[in-house]
């Protein structure tokens, strides 16, 4: 299984910023997702003018799905200066809506910090304790 350290670099090693041809950043956030089988995949932020952007946890989500993978085990996305950040609730839906046992998938908030991605939803229209 790979190391904390190691999916942590794998992120780090896909940001590449540079501005946009609109003056927007390119790939100054990248995110790396293990899967149930062990896989890797990345992915670069896309800020846009006009605000349709794609964050790097959904490029990198993206990447799995074109490789016919949805499970991720673990997940984390990380700044040009390689600060650990949360994903912004449309990645965390998108990690749920991808398949339900995501909601198990452990994100990577900061630095030697976990939590399972159910708690970063406590209040989902889908959790099965709210619904009780």
């Amino acid at each position: 299984m790979m190391s904390d350290k190691e999916l942590i670099e794998k992120a780090q090693s896909a940001v590449r910023p540079r501005k946009s041809a609109a003056g927007k950043l390119l790939a100054d956030v990248g995110a790396a997702l293990v899967t149930s089988k062990g896989n890797i995949y990345v992915g670069v932020s896309f800020d846009t003018q006009e605000g349709s952007g794609l964050c790097a946890e959904r490029a990198a989500i993206a990447s799995m799905i074109t490789a016919g993978e949805y499970e991720i085990k673990k997940i984390v996305a990380v700044w040009t200066n390689g600060t650990i950040i949360p994903p912004c609730g449309a990645c965390r839906e998108w990690m749920w809506q991808t398949d339900k046992r995501n909601w198990e998938t452990e994100v990577m908030v900061g630095k030697n910090k976990i939590a399972k991605l159910k708690d970063l939803l406590p209040y989902h229209w889908h959790n099965p304790e709210f619904k009780k």
